[in-house]
């Protein structure tokens, strides 16, 4: 079990007993007490997150930048793609922080990884984003609502909860298609 302090000064304990699945991570099941809702969105983000690494790290080398889909993504881009969708909402959108280049996943409207991202160097940046949005969730209120900015297009920002709330869905939808990949790739599926 670790502790995280929260917004307003509560502190809630992310427990670390229960099945264990993906590099010894723990599923946040509905069933493991949670000291309130961020604890929640932190336990399934960190879980997904963890699922995507695990995934990506089984696969064998030329798989990570080979496309076995016919959409044509491989498995670094997604990394990327993942370290960036969560740079554009809690640091770009939510804090309203200037990020230079918000879009930095995408080249030629598709997904893009240079030759010197490796799965080290994207492993370590989507972990760093993943430090970062838990900061954030530690010292503010799920109800607090995100600045203005260009992130929101020209809408009200949202809360942080609805933030969290696309954050885990993205990472799900992507745990998902990264399990298709490992399969097709003679790795491990399922968590």
């Amino acid at each position: 079990m670790f502790w995280i302090s929260g917004g307003g000064g509560d502190s809630f304990a992310v427990a670390t007993a229960g099945p264990k699945h993906n590099a010894g991570m723990t599923f946040p099941s509905p069933t493991i007490p949670a000291a309130g809702r961020a604890e929640v969105f932190l336990g399934y983000l960190d879980y997904f997150r963890e699922t995507v690494l695990a995934k990506a790290t089984s696969l064998p080398p030329d798989a990570l930048r080979s496309s076995r889909l016919p959409s044509g993504w491989t498995p670094l881009e997604l990394l990327k793609h993942l370290r960036y969708v969560e740079l554009r909402w809690i640091a770009w959108g939510f804090e309203g922080s200037p990020v230079p280049s918000p879009w930095g996943d995408r080249q030629d409207d598709r997904w893009h990884v240079t030759p010197d991202e490796t799965l080290a160097v994207l492993t370590a940046e989507l972990r760093t984003q993943g430090a970062h949005t838990t900061a954030v969730v530690s010292r503010t209120d799920l109800d607090a609502v995100g600045a203005p900015g260009p992130r929101w297009d020209g809408a009200d920002p949202a809360t942080l909860e609805r933030v969290l709330f696309h954050l885990v869905q993205e990472y799900a939808r992507h745990a998902g298609h990264l399990d298709i990949v490992a399969e097709l790739s003679g790795g491990p599926i399922g968590e």
